[in-house]
């Protein structure tokens, strides 16, 4: 089995920084990706950042451009994203994603967090 624990959210003024943190456990081969979705009340779940391991390549929202970094630990087998200058419009459940492979898989997956709650007052 694979659980996912996440960290981090809370309640901050908009403006405010928040650190958000991932960790997978369980018996884990090796992971291919890794990202951070989020999903506001009456929304859907969309993708806020994204890294590829290998290459370390990054992928963000253009709401979040130049405010949010996703960065992974390969080592701890943890992602973050860290989030600054926060906006009452990033208020949302966030999510982990990792696509992994165990070592008793053929193939890779994904698996998800049990989600965060990140809100931001104005």
């Amino acid at each position: 089995q694979v659980q996912l624990v996440e960290s981090g959210g809370g309640l901050v003024q908009a403006g405010g920084s928040l650190r958000l943190s991932c960790a997978a456990s369980g018996s884990i081969f090796s992971i291919k990706t890794m990202a951070w979705y989020r999903q506001a009340p009456g929304k859907q779940r969309e993708l806020v950042a994204s890294i590829t391991t290998s290459s370390r390549n990054t992928n963000y929202d253009d709401s979040v451009k130049g405010r949010f970094t996703i960065s992974g630990d390969n080592d701890k087998n943890t992602v973050y994203l860290q989030m600054n200058s926060l906006k009452p419009e990033d208020t949302a459940t966030y999510y982990c994603n990792l696509n992994l492979k165990r070592r008793s898989d053929w193939y890779s997956r994904d698996y998800w967090g049990q989600g965060t709650q990140v809100t931001v007052s104005s």
